[in-house]
Parts: structure tokens; sequence; C-alpha cells
């Protein structure tokens, strides 16, 4: 017997309102990854057979629901975007993604649809603003592997096909597409385990340094002297040798110029004192009113600087402000004073350990840095970062969930450490081997590997995936169009001729 869905219009919005809380609770910090794989399986069968109306509306449902209990945390950092996004913008494209699906085919196309949804997330508006992506819910979930073969956007393309997959299960007509589906999800997975990684080259003590304090915290009412001490001192508590030191981002905050401040002796002297390199987060303004410099430097056992990343991808409405002169009209007391100059250099700092890749922040949540940095021979990546403004700790759980595929798919260790949390340390596995707990002061030490080689994912890059879900909406909507044809050739049933009455 097929599974059957209500018909009336109230009860299918509340499903789609499901749909998505379910897809929703599947994310960090809740972590309930099958749920997404349900939700999306619910999501799949609201869209089947009907018209494109009523699968826009349905997809709207979703994406509100998914999206505006798993990003209020934006309410506290941009009370003007957060309304536009959660209300206009997300249930805008999961609207569109549910409207493109054919009526008939849907669960054929609908796997496409999230990865080129997804795909175009990463890249806009403004740069891109990738929140609560399906493949965050396979932190620690079975389909991570993917990520070393297809990526991110293969990591939600397979939630999305293992969604499908449970709904063609539940449906007669569809069951045997439903378990190729299955099978063909399975046997990638277990190829995704065994494929390339890269070697290990030699191996190095790390530490990611956590100075602890208060979240919630604002920039105006920090006292940046104090932060810069409590890491130091945090530093200082380090009992065994390590080769490498990783300081947050931006615990130094300089008025001036970085290269003459007491902030740089202060750093210098620890990377003396402990014989370590060290990588530090630094934010100057070089007395400029508009704009502000916000880079990562690593300073010799020597005491000498080697290198500088200045971060590429800036926060939106956090580190900068697009569209400033017109948004100032309508939230002017409410936006950042000052842009963040962006970087233009490589992802990585030269050091005498070897080149070691930084992502600062937020740009761990965008593959294609890390893509840079590897493609500059990184061996490593860091991840300098700073969650402390940030209420809740839903994008502290999404960032780990993010630097996890990160770490899969470029098959490189990568370190975070955060003022106030979370730091961790992550293996090419996607294993978290080590992770801080909010607020608390610790140093995280780890005997770690600097590796070379590359994967699929970080050699073919989004591609074959990208070609892959274009084929699938193709095939889909072809498809449709043979049926449609098919019911419009075929002739009218004939009818008996009336009897009139003589």
């Amino acid at each position: 017997m097929d599974f059957q869905l209500p018909t009336s219009r109230p009860a299918r919005a509340g499903l789609s309102l499901l749909a998505g809380a379910m897809m929703c609770a599947a994310l960090p910090p809740w972590g309930w990854w099958p749920l997404c794989i349900i939700g999306v399986a619910l999501w799949a069968l609201l869209l089947d057979s009907q018209p494109a109306r009523s699968r826009f509306w349905v997809g709207a449902g979703v994406g509100l629901a998914l999206y505006l209990p798993s990003t209020v945390w934006m309410v506290k950092m941009t009370p003007v975007g957060w309304p536009v996004a959660v209300s206009i913008w997300f249930p805008l494209v999961f609207g569109i993604v549910s409207a493109a699906c054919p009526p008939k085919f849907a669960l054929v196309a609908l796997p496409g649809l999230v990865v080129l949804s997804e795909w175009v997330r990463w890249h806009a508006p403004f740069g891109g603003v990738p929140l609560s992506m399906f493949a965050y819910t396979q932190g620690r979930g079975p389909l991570l592997p993917i990520a070393r073969v297809f990526g991110t956007l293969g990591v939600s393309g397979a939630v999305a096909v293992a969604g499908c997959a449970l709904a063609a299960l539940l449906r007669t007509n569809t069951r045997r597409r439903g378990a190729i589906g299955a099978v063909a999800l399975v046997a990638l997975t277990v190829l995704s385990v065994v494929a390339p990684s890269g070697h290990d080259v030699k191996e190095i003590t790390v530490a990611a340094v956590q100075g602890g304090g208060d979240q919630l915290t604002e920039h105006w009412a920090t006292d940046y002297d104090e932060v810069l001490q409590r890491h130091l001192d945090a530093a200082r508590s380090i009992d065994e040798p390590v080769d490498l030191i990783v300081l947050p981002e931006n615990i130094v905050n300089v008025d001036g110029y970085w290269d003459t401040s007491p902030q740089r002796a202060k750093v210098t002297d620890l990377a003396i004192e402990k014989g370590a390199t060290v990588v530090v987060g630094v934010v100057e303004d070089r007395d400029s009113s508009e704009n502000f410099w916000n880079f990562a430097t690593s300073i010799t056992p020597t005491g000498e600087q080697q290198g500088r990343y200045d971060k590429v991808r800036r926060v939106p409405f956090g580190e900068y402000v697009p569209l400033r002169g017109l948004i100032a009209q309508f939230a002017k007391g409410q936006l950042p004073g000052r842009d963040a100059m962006p970087g233009t250099g490589p992802a990585v700092l030269d050091t005498t350990l070897g080149r070691l890749g930084v992502v600062i922040s937020f740009e761990t949540f965008f593959p294609r840095r890390v893509r840079d940095a590897l493609h500059n021979d990184a061996q490593i990546v860091l991840n300098p970062t700073n969650g402390s403004s940030y209420w809740l700790t839903q994008v502290q759980t999404q960032q780990i969930a993010t630097s996890t595929l990160r770490a899969v798919e470029s098959g490189r260790w990568l370190v975070q450490a955060a003022p106030t949390g979370f730091s961790a340390m992550i293996a090419p596995s996607g294993e978290v081997v080590s992770r801080t707990a909010i607020s608390e002061q610790n140093v995280l030490v780890e005997r770690i590997a600097l590796r070379e080689g590359t994967t699929l994912a970080m050699w073919w890059r989004e591609a074959p995936i990208l070609l892959m879900a274009a084929a699938a909406v193709a095939v889909a909507w072809r498809a449709q169009r043979r049926r449609f044809l098919a019911a419009a050739a075929e002739p009218a049933p004939e009818t008996a001729p009336a009897e009139v009455p003589l």
C-alpha cells in the first residue's frame, strides 16, 4: 500500500513546515542528522503531481521552517538583515527550487536543484551567505566521507538523494528507483572512504589557545589588552615543547599599525620564550576612520615576522556593509561604523615549519578558500576565529561541522582557535580529536601531521557535481515532457452515441 499524504491545503502547509523543522533539527547544535533525510523525503512527496504554484508555496514553507530557528542568532548581529533573510530570501530560494521540479519527476530533479541552489547561496548575495546547508547535518553523519570525492556540495546532494530514495521506497511505482538510489549512495560512501586523501610528510606538535571569557561581548565594550593577556597567560601555561601555537582571530586590536605596536612585542616575546612559531590574529586600523584590516601573521621562534594573510571573505553586515549608502538611510544606527578591507593574496603563510593554510573565521564556510590554500601547497589548515560576539552556539557548532567538511575534502588537519570557543583539532578523516567548551580557558595540544597530496574534491573542484546536478534536472524535465506528449497523443475514449427517442 502506498504512503498517502492529506490533500487539504492547511494540512499540506503544516506538513511543509514540519519538513523544514525536521531539517533544522538535523543541523548543529541539535545534530539529529536522520531527520534531514526524512524531512527531504516529506518535501519531495509534497511536490508530487502538484501545479507550479502549489510547489512554490510548499518550498517557501520548508525554507521558512528550516531557517527561522536555525538563524535566530542573526537577530543580535543584524536586526535589519535577519528579518529580510528569513522572511524573503530563504523562502524564495526554496520556493524556486520546488517550483523548478517537474510535477511527476520531482524525486529525480530535487537533489540536483538542491546542489545548484546551494552553489548559488555559496556565491550570492554579497559573495555568499552559506548558512544551514544540508551538508552540515553530516559533520557526524555517515555521508561525510563523500566530501573527499565530491566536496561539500556532493554531501548536500547525497543527503537529498537519500531523502528522495526514501520517498521513492514509499510508493509502489517508484520503489525500484528508490532501491537503486539507496544502493548507489551506499556504494559511493564506501568508495569515498578509501579515496585518495594525501599523505603525511612530518609530524609537529600544535597548540590551539583559547583564552576564555564571556559570550555576547561587543567590540566597543571589550578590553583588548585584557583579551590578549588572557591568551598570553594561557599559552605560557603550556608545559611541553610545541612547534606551533595558534592564537585566535583579532585578539590583537591595534590603534595604528601592528608592526610598531607594543602588542607585537608581546607576541614576539611569547614566540621566543616558547621556541615556537606563533600564528596570531590581528586587527589594525592604520589611523583610518573608515576602514580596518583583519589578518593573520606568524612570528618565528627567533622573533621574526614571516608572512601575512589578510582576510578575503568578509562577513556582510558584520565586517562591512554592502550598499552602505542605501542601507544607511534605513538602519544607520545599527550598522558597523567601518568596513574591513578585503585581502587579495593566497590563503597561506610561509614559515620555517612549512606552508600553513589560513582561513580566518567566516572563511571556513567557503570551500573555495581552503581550495585556494591547497592549490598554494598548504600542508595544514588553520582557522583562527572569533565567535565571542554571537548569541547562542548555533554559529559555533555549525562552524565545527563546516571545518570538519573542510578537513575531509582537503585531506589536511584543521586547527581552529577561538577566544571563547569552540576551539578544535580535526583530523583529515573528519574526527574531531579534541574540542573545548564555551567560555573556558583551555589549550589543546596535539601531535599532528603536515600533509601533501590532494583529494579528488580538490583536484576536480565543483565541476563534476554541478554537471551531474544539471543533468539530473534535465533528465527529469525530459521525462516530464515525454509523459506530457504521450498523454496528449492518446486518442480520446470513444463514447456510445446518444439514443434519440423516436
